[in-house]
């Protein structure tokens, strides 16, 4: 398992899987449209809402709470782009692979699953990146938002990190669904609106009350959104009261978060394989 060919191997069927996805979303021009522009309308939505907040002639105390607040929808509707894809084309994956007759082909291969699903990764996180970065500019440039970058190196550890966290989350996800039933479409879609507000997308997490904020800290984006913001945001107009807990420590937890979703994920696909050849079927349910 440890031989320069199999690791050659692994490292071919990474960059093999997540080509589809780093060139595939080129090939569709719409996609772009749809994945870049329309999600702004929701984040112009909460936008507005917080502006028309302030009243005809505000004093700067005010502004800059309403400033911060657009800030956090922006950074939050940045993050979405990310979720939406571990939930849609991470969670569901194998489901959908099973579904067109391409996952007996990944389990007779003799590669590593896990290859498999980084790969998938990988790539999404690249395709994902074009609507992330353009939530990005748009908010800075037609919402005014203004970005404070002073520590760019704990920035980028924590928005990386978070990401290898959620997409860990997202592979985990990949064989329960296939385990667990055929609902993964619903589970997702399930998932989806719970996960926006427990998670803080558009607002500070800590709104929720502490107790709360601390039982959505199980999700990564809760505390890279939190992280992120603190970090971008170091003059808020409301000062500490809606930051969580410090910047380093939110990153000792994700890191911690994305150690154990990556494990889970490699247990649940080594249960997903004995399954497979113990019984010759991919669902603890009958088919």
């Amino acid at each position: 398992m440890t031989e320069p060919g199999f690791i050659r191997l692994n490292v071919r069927a990474l960059f093999g899987r997540s080509y589809p996805r780093v060139i595939g979303g080129t090939r569709e021009l719409s996609w772009i449209f749809f994945e870049t522009v329309l999600p702004i309308l929701s984040i112009a939505a909460y936008v507005f809402i917080y502006k028309a907040f302030l009243p005809p002639n505000p004093d700067q105390t005010m502004l800059d709470k309403v400033n911060s607040l657009v800030g956090y929808v922006v950074i939050g509707g940045t993050m979405t782009a990310f979720w939406l894809n571990v939930l849609w084309s991470m969670a569901s994956q194998l489901y959908w692979e099973k579904e067109v007759g391409n996952l007996q082909l990944y389990m007779m291969a003799p590669m590593s699953r896990m290859a498999l699903l980084g790969g998938m990764a990988v790539g999404g996180m690249f395709m994902t990146s074009t609507r992330a970065v353009t939530t990005l500019v748009v908010g800075v440039f037609i919402f005014g938002v203004v970005i404070t970058i002073g520590n760019p190196l704990l920035i980028l550890a924590v928005f990386f990190v978070t990401l290898i966290a959620l997409y860990g989350m997202g592979m985990m996800f990949a064989s329960l669904y296939l385990l667990y039933g055929r609902e993964a479409w619903n589970l997702s879609a399930l998932m989806e609106e719970p996960i926006f507000l427990l998670s803080g997308f558009y607002f500070p997490v800590k709104a929720l009350g502490q107790t709360v904020a601390i039982g959505a800290s199980v999700i990564p984006a809760t505390l890279g959104l939190d992280a992120l913001r603190q970090l971008m945001f170091p003059v808020s107009g409301f000062g500490t009261q809606f930051y969580f807990f410090s910047p380093e420590l939110e990153l000792a937890v994700l890191c911690v978060l994305a150690a154990v979703f990556l494990v889970l994920a490699k247990l649940s696909l080594g249960y997903l394989e004995t399954l497979a050849k113990r019984e010759g079927k991919l669902t603890t349910r009958h088919q």
